[in-house]
């Protein structure tokens, strides 16, 4: 049977089981376009800006273990897709991205809307191709997104000359893939297994490190009954936070730069630590010096070798997918007679709760101003924690991370590596496409909200019923937090200047918005919003306070033990 590239685009999607495409037209894509709009199989979402197809892609991928899809055209077309991209890379997300290209006589000769996509991207993607031959295009698709999903998951890139999508050959899709140069190491190593068991056994002061490979794995499972069976302290990372029940004893909260006192202090205290699908970045360790002071035994779990013994030197290297790993260490642990010393762990855990005394997310919510806090804690009670959660960057996403408790993965949705502003509502939309049915709030901040401000419109346009909780302070919070404790209160440019009226946005793109003054006003909002306009993007404006900071802090070049908490101001 002969098809057209374009024909072949659409057939692979449908053979991939796809369910939406998000995407933009533009010339090098058209063929492809007019494929589209013969199908039915899946469902293409338009949205307003290419940054924002990405990161819808991105989105529905997090919150749902499916890879996301997006089509961009050429030139400028792909070039406002590379910031989605980065932040896909960053944060290990399995997405594909088709992009248009001139006709492959043109590549080179700085035809109209040309770039070399290729070199642009090569950083920011796990691979890339450029398909020149309209017979490679199936087998090409078939590795993309087998590349995408094993090992560690990234974002890849197909680039499709406009001549190829014209193209005819013989159609027939892989129905599996071998790759003689990409052979991910999944099961893991025995020997190996066994040993971070004795060393989690012999523990006197252990403590579990869960970061975002425990998300992208859905290995959730298989760490809580792990750790539930040892009774050991457990510690996310910004991106790991619902890989364990928030609410759970033993969850001692985030760690890192704005982490509590009690998951700093035991992680650098600690005497065994078990890395899992976590890369020791340096907003979770801060000073490497400062975390090597204290001498532990390392047990570093991830299904990329890469990442281990990449920032610390670790004793237990394991290389495999992690519900195969804590499996298997699941299972020597229960074929075990022996169990951690209850006794010494007994003796850690009231240290740890000493540290947990300190309440060192406490804040004052007066009768005056809205703390940001207050809003994030009242969503969390409004929703009963079962609300699919993005957000943009910044004081309002450290905010949601600290007080809005996740007990399930892929519920909580933000930027981790690339710290991207503007994702909050493009990505709201991908899990709302992902999860039709759920409950989907953007915590957001009055600058990161405009950076894709445009994709009111497809929310617009597909009726999804968003809310938006904008903690507008009128500064680029985090910014001005650094400038008061690092550059003499000297706020250079952070001061937002010109903000539109909110309301009356949401309401010219046709949905409902509401101005948010006084603390009283906090909870009845969020109830009519979540109740009376369930079936309503609603946007919410909250003027919060503009002197509020995110506390705990560690400052650049600190260790994990020197925050500095709100109480010492």
């Amino acid at each position: 049977m002969q098809l057209t590239g374009a024909e072949i685009v659409v057939r692979c999607l449908q053979e991939e089981k796809v369910e939406y495409v998000f995407g933009y037209p533009g010339g090098s894509v058209l063929y492809i376009y007019d494929e589209l709009f013969k199908q039915d199989k899946f469902k293409h979402v338009l949205v307003r800006h290419e940054q924002a197809a990405v990161h819808a892609a991105d989105a529905y991928s997090r919150s749902s273990n499916k890879i996301g899809v997006c089509l961009v055209t050429s030139g400028p077309g792909v070039t406002n897709a590379v910031t989605g991209i980065a932040t896909a890379y960053m944060d290990s997300i399995p997405i594909v991205i088709i992009s248009g290209q001139v006709p492959t006589p043109y590549i080179g000769q700085d035809a109209f809307q040309e770039c070399d996509t290729v070199g642009i991207t090569r950083p920011c993607v796990k691979h890339n191709f450029l398909v020149k031959d309209v017979k490679e295009l199936a087998t090409t698709l078939k590795k993309a997104f087998y590349i995408a999903k094993t090992g560690r998951p990234g974002p890849v890139l197909v680039d499709i000359p406009k001549d190829v999508t014209m193209h005819k050959c013989d159609f027939e899709y892989p129905k599996s893939i071998s790759m003689r140069s990409y052979n991910p190491v999944v099961k893991p190593h025995e020997g190996q297994v066994r040993k971070a068991l004795q060393l989690l056994l012999g523990a006197k002061r252990p403590m579990i490190y869960a970061g975002g490979g425990v998300i992208l794995s859905d290995a959730s499972n298989q760490l809580t009954k792990l750790a539930r069976t040892l009774g050991f302290p457990v510690t996310n990372t910004l991106m790991g936070l619902g890989g364990y029940p928030a609410t759970d004893d033993q969850f001692v909260g985030m760690l890192g730069m704005h982490g509590t006192y009690e998951a700093n202090m035991a992680m650098q205290h600690c005497d065994v630590l078990v890395a899992i699908g976590a890369r020791f970045d340096d907003r979770v360790i801060g000073n490497p010096e400062h975390f090597g002071s204290v001498l532990r035994k390392i047990i570093h779990i991830d299904i990329d070798p890469s990442s281990i013994s990449k920032r610390v030197d670790v004793d237990v290297p394991i290389v495999g997918h992690l519900p195969d790993v804590l499996g298997k260490l699941q299972a020597l642990l229960e074929q075990s007679a022996e169990r951690p010393d209850a006794k010494a762990l007994a003796v850690w855990w009231k240290q740890i709760n000493t540290w947990r005394a300190r309440n060192s997310l406490k804040y004052k919510q007066g009768k005056e101003l809205i703390m940001p806090q207050y809003v994030v804690e009242k969503l969390y009670e409004i929703t009963g924690g079962e609300a699919f959660v993005t957000s943009d960057v910044g004081q309002h996403q450290m905010w949601a991370a600290q007080y809005y408790k996740f007990d399930k993965p892929r519920r909580w949705i933000n930027s981790g590596g690339l710290g991207t502003m503007g994702v909050g509502l493009p990505y709201a939309m991908g899990v709302r496409f992902a999860n039709p049915k759920a409950t989907v709030a953007c915590i957001t901040g009055e600058a990161s909200i405009q950076m894709n401000i445009q994709e009111l419109s497809t929310a617009r346009q597909f009726r999804l019923p968003i809310k938006v909780i904008n903690l507008n302070n009128r500064y680029l919070g985090m910014v001005r937090q650094w400038q008061e404790m690092f550059h003499g209160n000297r706020y250079s440019e952070s001061y937002v200047d010109a903000l539109p009226d909110f309301v009356k946005l949401a309401e010219s793109y046709g949905h409902v918005g509401m101005r948010i003054e006084r603390p009283a006003d906090v909870e009845p909002a969020l109830r009519e919003a979540f109740t009376t306009h369930k079936n309503d993007f609603v946007f919410m404006d909250f003027l919060t306070d503009q002197t509020a900071n995110v506390y705990p802090m560690i400052a650049a070049g600190k260790g994990l033990s020197e925050m500095i908490l709100a109480e010492e101001l």
